[in-house]
């Protein structure tokens, strides 16, 4: 598990039925790609977040998968339909097995 590892989500507090929101969600991890060399010419070990999910009461929404190539604390930002109050679940997956969520609950107006 890496150390330090925070998620942060933004998700509106409410939208409309049918409305569309914008999602924003940033996770502090270091990446490692696993090809640059330590001080005495060793490989540092890959460590990254290689996927992402969101979820909306249980239905999936977005499903990313992430390659060595994506910055450290990466950020992804969405767009996500809202049909009906409920909870967005989010969850990232370390290659180390760590796996890291939240959720954020949205009302419908």
């Amino acid at each position: 598990m890496a150390n330090d590892v925070k998620p942060r989500v933004k998700v509106p507090k409410s939208a409309k039925a049918g409305e569309s929101i914008l999602i924003k969600t940033l996770i502090s991890h270091p990446m490692e790609s696993g090809q640059r060399k330590d001080k005495d010419g060793k490989l540092i070990p890959r460590e990254i977040i290689n996927r992402f999910t969101c979820d909306f009461n249980g239905k999936n929404v977005i499903d990313v998968t992430l390659e060595p190539a994506i910055s450290t604390n990466p950020y992804i930002e969405f767009e996500a339909m809202v049909p009906e109050a409920g909870e967005f679940k989010f969850t990232w997956y370390d290659d180390d097995g760590s796996v890291y969520e939240d959720s954020k609950p949205i009302e419908v107006s």
